[in-house]
């Protein structure tokens, strides 16, 4: 198919940024891998090309006592200030021959990367960089007023860039995500005076975005599915009655089905009930024409797992309005995530429990190393019983817990029920602080299970066994009050206490009753949301249980698809970076 001028050139932008950009890889997820530096400090000029330093010094400190430079927004000019008070006004990024080359370089790269990452970069000042580095570049007699403003708009960038990137540009306040975990304890003056410190200040600012597997994964879909919108996304699928496998159905729908599938590399599989993620594998179906044969079935099936779907292979309205999700819309949930990803910790602890809320997964680390995986319940899709976004530390493990029912559960589902309901499900009345409370004893019944695990945190919510073993069969899990119903409670225990099998299983068989544990250290747990993320290797859009991309992704679009304005002054940035 012959593309319109305007959209090849498109194209032709984006896989160009596709080429150049990228993202350092680690190999464990939460961990980040650095050199010891050697220590940098900027030089102590008495002249840049002829000019004075202190004319330069007194121009530097004169701007930033001033208006903050455009697209930097208050707190960035904070930080700018506050790394050049510590080096006394000191110009930051030039040597006595001018700009310090290999370290201008490393930033503007940083800068243009930062693309991979699916950051705006509208919000930086690449256009005034591109002319402070150029206007230097062009001349071998600079004025203290030129080499002063490149040093600012260099400074300016680098703490904006830097913060971005350990913090994300969004505040997850502002756009209704629920999420109260603190992205970085630890002072952002300090992080990035201590980068700036480096040596080599590539592997420094490198080291700023989330180093993992998973990241990596994401912003390489990134530029995948921006080829993808790029070309036009796809074409959407028409409605149809719900269809299983084998059943007869519309041949129009079923093409539109198999070419939007193969948009993705989802192409149904030669043998019985198979389907591949390759874009070369070839169909060898024999069904007649019309029929929703058991290989396109088994492809769907694979669509669904990948879209946080029920997986039945049927072809019906949930599974259609999926396919029908635009690609830019796509586009841009895998740029949310990333974003959430920059949410987090940059470390997240040698030991530590990571769950995602809209995967019904948990995963605990050891080492860097995967120790445990199992599937969990979460809160259901309401406002109350949503599971919130936080981090605290395990302290406690609860056996044969009481479930103390908190006080709303209690007026709403226990006591309308009446004094029968309460003593078939083993509960009892009790006084605390006046006030009359209900609570399950421990036993099989009990809605905790036989083993609870604390951490304390200001939602009450906690992970705990359930009763309820079947509801793990469902690909969609979400069923609790709020809490964490982990699939393997046992091994969960021993994990977390280091106890053998067989002393877990005394515990949680026998009295005594609520009996508590002290952890051997205390173990963060990050409760997380997201909705598009990386599993061996694939790409996953999960279930957005409780709508909160729709508030993230509009805010994000503009770092995940540029506008070719942005395009073009991001390739004029790096001509003129690169330039000698």
């Amino acid at each position: 198919m012959t593309l319109r001028p305007a959209r090849a050139v498109l194209i032709t932008l984006v896989t160009g940024l596709v080429l150049f950009t990228g993202c350092k890889q680690a190999d464990t997820k939460g961990t980040r891998k650095t050199e010891n530096p050697q220590t940098w400090a900027p030089e102590k000029l008495t002249a840049v090309q002829g000019v004075p330093a202190t004319e330069i010094e007194a121009l530097i400190q004169k701007k930033l006592d001033g208006p903050k430079l455009d697209r930097i927004d208050e707190d960035q000019w904070g930080h700018t200030k506050r790394l050049y008070k510590i080096y006394g006004s000191n110009p930051l990024w030039l040597t006595s021959n001018g700009l310090h080359q290999k370290r201008t370089k490393a930033l503007t790269d940083a800068i243009l990367n930062a693309n991979g990452d699916g950051m705006r970069l509208d919000d930086y000042p690449i256009g005034a960089l591109a002319q402070a580095i150029g206007t230097l570049k062009q001349t071998n007699t600079p004025t203290a007023e030129q080499l002063a403003t490149a040093d600012v708009i260099l400074t300016a960038s680098y703490t904006s860039l830097g913060e971005d990137l350990l913090t994300g540009q969004v505040d997850p306040r502002t756009v209704a995500q629920a999420w109260h975990v603190n992205p970085e304890k630890e002072n952002i003056d300090s992080a990035l005076v201590r980068n700036l410190r480096y040596e080599q200040l590539d592997k420094a600012l490198a080291t700023m975005r989330p180093t993992d597997d998973d990241y990596a994964g994401l912003s390489k879909q990134l530029q995948n599915y921006r080829v993808i919108v790029a070309k036009g996304g796809w074409q959407p699928v028409p409605a149809t009655e719900n269809l299983k496998p084998g059943e007869r159905g519309n041949p129009a729908v079923l093409a539109a089905v198999r070419n939007r599938l193969a948009v993705e590399g989802i192409v149904p599989g030669s043998g019985p009930n198979t389907a591949s993620m390759s874009p070369s594998a070839q169909s060898a179906d024999s069904s007649p024409a019309g029929t929703y044969d058991r290989n396109l079935a088994a492809a769907v099936a694979l669509f669904q797992e990948r879209h946080g779907i029920n997986v039945d292979s049927a072809l019906g309205k949930e599974t259609i309005e999926s396919m029908n999700v635009p690609a830019s819309y796509r586009l841009g949930e895998i740029a949310a995530n990333m974003e959430r990803y920059r949410w987090l910790p940059r470390s997240l602890g040698s030991r530590y429990i990571f769950v995602n809320v809209s995967a019904f997964k948990l995963e605990a680390y050891d080492s860097g190393q995967t120790a445990l995986t199992m599937k969990v319940i979460v809160g259901q899709e309401y406002q109350d019983k949503a599971t919130p976004v936080f981090a605290d530390s395990l302290e406690t493990v609860v056996f044969r817990p009481y479930w103390n029912v908190t006080p709303d559960i209690a007026a709403k589902e226990v006591f309308p029920k009446g004094q029968a309901y309460m003593e078939r499900e083993n509960m009892e009345t009790y006084r605390e602080n006046g006030k009359l409370r209900v609570r399950q004893r421990p036993g099989p019944k009990n809605a905790l299970g036989f083993v609870k695990f604390l951490f304390p945190n200001d939602f009450n919510i906690y992970l705990h066994d359930t009763p309820n073993h079947e509801l793990f069969k469902e690909d969609i899990r979400a069923f609790s009050h709020g809490c964490i119903r982990v699939e393997k409670p046992a091994e969960l225990a021993q994990w977390v206490l280091g106890w053998p099998a067989d002393k877990v299983q005394q515990e949680m068989d026998n009295p005594p009753d609520n009996k508590s544990v002290k952890v051997p250290q205390k173990i963060p747990v990050y409760i997380t949301y997201f909705t598009t993320y990386m599993n061996n290797g694939q790409l996953y859009f999960g279930n957005d249980l409780y709508n909160r991309d729709d508030k993230l992704v509009p805010i994000v679009m503009n770092g995940a698809m540029p506008s070719k304005e942005v395009v073009d002054a991001i390739q004029a940035l790096r001509r003129i970076a690169s330039s000698t």
